[in-house]
């Protein structure tokens, strides 16, 4: 089971890009040093917070979510909060404790629309708050825990449980409207899930099974599924393939990779492949204009053409810094990583353009832009919203 794999992984491996455990200390491949470079980007500071506990050492690769410029942020010890994504000031926070439960574990999420924001967790609930005020609406139970966020379209939100079921709860009172539960998680499998994707009428996700699933949001029906990966060798550790990343969705076509796999681009209708290369990642792809950015399990950093695959350039200088899925911010490739260091490399070239530090903790999940502003969380909750300054 997931819950007790990263301890195995740490045991029996050097090379697991999903063990969000490793520090720079216990990192058995050492970081490649420091990147040493001129600027040419001035980046500000708009504000920092700090929400909660953070996700420490859980694995768990929670971030910020923004809607109508606000910001919504929680914490696997319970804290929920919202900020002005303006200034930071905050607008409520609490600490729930739902009907004598005193640790909700927040996990996944949280993901909003409209007055409505909902979040997943570790006990195996999803809680729906009001957005504006935080005040409890409704629970709603599920098979197992929900470690990546909800997805709300219309009157459903779609969760996705750690032990492969997907489910459909009505927005108003968190009654199951359907279950998705042909699941095929293996025995071994990295810690973390594919996000579900809403587009068109479908759910997409990638499966701990290293295969790309599209179901119907009206009813749970199997649409297409395709692999995307598929792991091989003697041991259960070189046969992980799980599709773990951020499925990106642009002009009909998925964009997709596999730990152990390939990067693909996928024709959304109908799963059609139109092309596929080799690359072994864990965290999910950009879009950049006609690139598509991505980063490899030895942490390079690649561009790729959008039409073909080809390659456009690779960044070799944060190998085994544990970056986070990348991000794109005004013609900028940002993205985190060891020791809470954030990184904004050129589009056009992958040149390191400008670099900010957080903290002296891992950034693990993948910054949040919202317009000209990108927001990055660190493992320990810590908060903090930059902006490209003019020159």
């Amino acid at each position: 089971m997931k819950r007790g794999l990263i301890l195995l992984l740490l045991l029996t491996t050097t090379i697991l890009s999903g063990c969000s455990l490793f520090s720079s200390k216990d990192n058995i491949q050492p970081p490649t040093p420091q990147p040493v470079f001129t600027p040419t980007l001035r980046i500000s500071q708009l504000w920092d917070v700090t929400v909660g506990d953070g996700t420490g050492s859980t694995g768990i690769r929670m971030r910020p979510v923004v809607s109508d410029g606000v910001v919504y942020a929680a914490s696997p010890d319970g804290t929920l909060a919202a900020y002005t994504l303006a200034t930071g000031a905050q607008i409520w926070s609490t600490s729930h404790h739902w009907f004598g439960q005193r640790n909700l574990r927040y996990s996944g999420g949280p993901a909003v629309v409209g007055n409505l924001l909902v979040i997943g967790s570790q006990n195996g609930h999803v809680y729906a708050y009001a957005a504006k005020t935080g005040k409890p609406l409704w629970k709603a139970p599920v098979s197992s825990e929900v470690i990546t966020p909800p997805v709300i379209v219309g009157h459903k939100v779609f969760v996705r449980s750690n032990d492969g079921h997907v489910y459909a709860l009505n927005t108003t009172n968190g009654k199951q409207l359907w279950l998705y539960d042909r699941s095929d998680v293996p025995l071994l499998s990295l810690r973390g899930n594919g996000e579900l994707l809403a587009v068109g009428g479908a759910i997409i996700f990638g499966s701990d099974a290293g295969k790309l699933i599209a179901i119907s949001q009206k009813d749970g029906s199997n649409l297409w599924r395709i692999p995307v990966a598929a792991g091989t060798g003697r041991s259960d550790i070189q046969k992980l393939d799980d599709s773990d990343g951020r499925v990106v969705f642009d002009n009909g076509v998925l964009y997709v990779d596999a730990y152990h796999g390939n990067l693909m681009a996928i024709q959304a209708k109908s799963g059609r492949v139109l092309w596929s290369r080799p690359f072994s990642s864990y965290t999910g792809v950009a879009i950049a204009g006609t690139q598509v950015i991505a980063v490899d399990d030895h942490f390079n950093i690649w561009a790729m053409d959008q039409s073909n695959g080809g390659d456009l350039w690779k960044q070799t200088a944060l190998q085994w810094h544990w970056l986070a899925a990348p991000a794109i911010q005004k013609g900028y490739v940002v993205l985190g990583g060891l020791k809470g260091y954030v990184y904004w490399l050129n589009i056009t070239n992958g040149k390191f353009a400008a670099s900010e530090q957080l903290s002296s903790d891992p950034i693990r999940s993948r910054p949040v832009v919202a317009g000209a502003i990108v927001l990055v969380e660190d493992v320990r909750g810590h908060l903090a919203a930059y902006h490209i300054a003019s020159k």
